[in-house]
Order: C-alpha cells, then structure tokens, then sequence
C-alpha cells in the first residue's frame, strides 16, 4: 500500500465536530488493526496524556447526528458514544500504542492531518480573495454613483450662475454722462 492509497480513507474518515477536525476511536482502532476496546483501554490507562483538546466523548445527540448523515456509522451500535481524537490526539496515541503498525498509520495520519489544514487553508485564501473583489467592486460602484452625484451638484451649480450672469448682464449700450 503506497502512501497515496492510504492518504484518501484517512482523509474521508477526519470529521468535524465542534468546530474540530477529529477521528473517532473505531475507525483509529481499525488502521491500527485493534480492537477498539483495546485502543480506548490503552487511551484510559494514560489519561493523564489526553485532556479534553486532545480527546472528547461525543454527546448521544452528536453521535446520533453523525449516525444519520454517514451510512457506514448506523451499523455501528454502541453501549457508549464513541471518542473523538483531534490531530494532537491522534499523536499522542503513537505514545500509548507502541506497535510498528501504530507508528507507520499515525505517520499517515498526521500527513493528512496537515493536508487538510493546508486545503482549509487554500479554500479561506480563495474565498477572501473572492471577498476582496466583491468588497472593492462595491466600493467601485459606490464611488461610481457618489462622483455622478456630485457632477450633477456642480452642473447644477453651473446652470445658477450662468443663469444669474445672464440676469445680472448690463445693457451693451451705455449711457453717456453724468448721472
């Protein structure tokens, strides 16, 4: 299995939940090639090396979501909702199971870990640009129809005087003398 083949399953099995990028402990368990029980006895015998930005349990309302958008989880019946491992987690875990296989796969994992960041990354640069352009065509356009506002001022400030220098025009013809 090259890097590439394992690359795609990692990446469509990183989910987001509460705003966080994570993987949940069966599909971890499962590139591990344990148990998921084994994994999450591993995880809580070194709790002390998962706080709660490494490592949550999803709510029952946050699994049952999740349940209900992916087919591959309403196969998935558990006593208990699953945990949830964000990227720091997920390295951590290569400190708690010790295996070869553990390494190679958390090596993966954490490539794809920063690919996604990096397409987030790309896909926010992308939209600000689009954000940019919109934000200046609008300023365009405002400045646009502020300057016609204002040429049409002066027009009309132009049309006043001329029209009182055409009242105020003494008559071309002069009276000689003394008044």
């Amino acid at each position: 299995m090259t890097k590439t083949d394992l690359i795609t399953p990692i990446e469509n099995q990183i989910l987001t939940v509460r705003g966080v990028n994570v993987m949940l402990d069966s599909d971890l368990a499962a590139m591990y090639r344990v148990p998921t029980k084994v994994l999450n006895q591993a995880v809580k015998r070194n709790l002390t090396r998962f706080p709660a930005d490494f490592m949550f349990r999803l709510s029952k309302e946050e699994w049952q979501d999740l349940r209900s958008q992916n087919v591959t989880f309403k196969s998935d019946i558990r006593k208990y909702p699953p945990y949830a491992f964000t990227e720091q987690g997920v390295a951590m875990l290569s400190s708690v199971l010790k295996s070869s296989t553990a390494v190679a796969v958390n090596i993966q994992i954490m490539r794809v870990f920063v690919r996604v960041r990096q397409l987030a990354m790309e896909k926010n640069k992308q939209i600000d640009v689009a954000t940019l352009k919109q934000a200046l065509l609008m300023h365009i356009r405002d400045t646009k129809k502020q300057f016609l506002q204002t040429q049409e001022q002066i027009n009309s400030i132009v049309d006043i005087i001329n029209e009182m220098l055409e009242r105020d025009e003494p008559n071309t013809q002069r009276k000689i003398g003394f008044k």
